[in-house]
């Protein structure tokens, strides 16, 4: 039998042979458009956030982002409406999974794809939604105030950052019930109607049988959410929430609004390292809990 080593051997020289040549070649076109794209607009934002206009390696402008009082609250703000928004996703997409997938009714296939349908949505439109809903001038707030007669808008949560949540709620609980969905479609039946006839409560059924089986994707789907949330622009620029600023947001406001690019930038490298963190957790989630073996990892 031929050892690991020869195999190796075997494959390297295959590798090498004229034929396999242009296979070897074929990755170089999506590395060159990644880098072209992707790689060099980062390298140019990092450049900028070190540099400055026309200065050496410095990071002057790293100390002078952290000690603002701006950017602490932005950042704040941002950690506290992802987490949030996230915990929301999770508890919302799993009660609407739950009841798409055991309970039995008419139209729950075309509500499963109507919600899946939010995916395709710009998340401003959601956010512009709302406030023709619930803004001052909306239709909820007109119908009441035309109902009980008030001189003012008596729902005002929208232009805060509990309507920013609700706004990322509504978006990206898809991306929760979607692997919660899937999750549940391998659940044996059998198991529940079992655990049902010997005198098991639904709760505790979700407790001890569906829950466990749905944990990964649970965790999955809320890191996707915590990772999307974070990095959410358009909504909180849309709705205009009173003294909510957050990375993203600042990024905008500093660089395009200010034309303040190096701490534009340099606010940007930051959101992209917490970006990048939040990545891996995601992708630690996934692998820990048996993504890998499911083909996500």
């Amino acid at each position: 039998m031929r050892s690991v080593a020869d195999l190796a051997q075997t494959a390297a020289a295959a590798n090498r042979a004229p034929g396999n040549l242009g296979a070897a070649l074929w990755p170089l076109p999506p590395l060159l458009i990644m880098a072209a794209v992707f790689f060099y607009p980062l390298s140019l934002i990092a450049h900028q956030a070190l540099h400055g206009d026309i200065g050496p390696l410095t990071f002057h402008y790293f100390k002078t982002v952290f000690g603002m009082a701006m950017f602490h609250a932005a950042l704040l703000h941002t950690i506290e409406i992802a987490v949030a928004a996230s915990a929301g996703c999770i508890v919302l997409g799993f009660v609407l999974a739950l009841i798409i997938a055991f309970v039995p009714f008419p139209g729950a296939r075309t509500l499963s794809r109507l919600i899946d349908t939010m995916i395709a949505l710009p998340t401003f439109l959601v956010a512009l939604a709302f406030t023709f809903i619930y803004g001052s001038a909306g239709v909820f707030n007109v119908s009441l105030m035309e109902l009980l007669g008030l001189q003012s808008p008596p729902v005002d949560f929208l232009y805060s950052p509990w309507g920013v949540i609700l706004a990322e709620i509504t978006v990206y609980t898809p991306f929760v019930m979607r692997p919660l969905l899937a999750a549940f479609s391998l659940i044996d039946p059998a198991q529940i109607e079992v655990a049902s006839s010997l005198g098991a409560r639904p709760l505790r059924i979700i407790r001890q049988i569906i829950l466990p089986a749905a944990l990964p994707a649970l965790l999955a789907g809320g890191s996707l959410c915590l990772l999307l949330t974070v990095n959410e622009f358009g909504i909180v620029l849309f709705i205009g929430a009173k003294g909510v600023i957050t990375l993203p947001l600042m990024v905008y406001d500093k660089a395009i609004q200010e034309f303040d690019y190096t701490t534009g930038c340099t606010i940007a490298v930051v959101n992209i390292v917490l970006s990048l963190l939040l990545y891996s957790l995601y992708r630690f989630v996934l692998a820990y809990f048996g993504g890998k073996r499911a083909g996500l990892g």
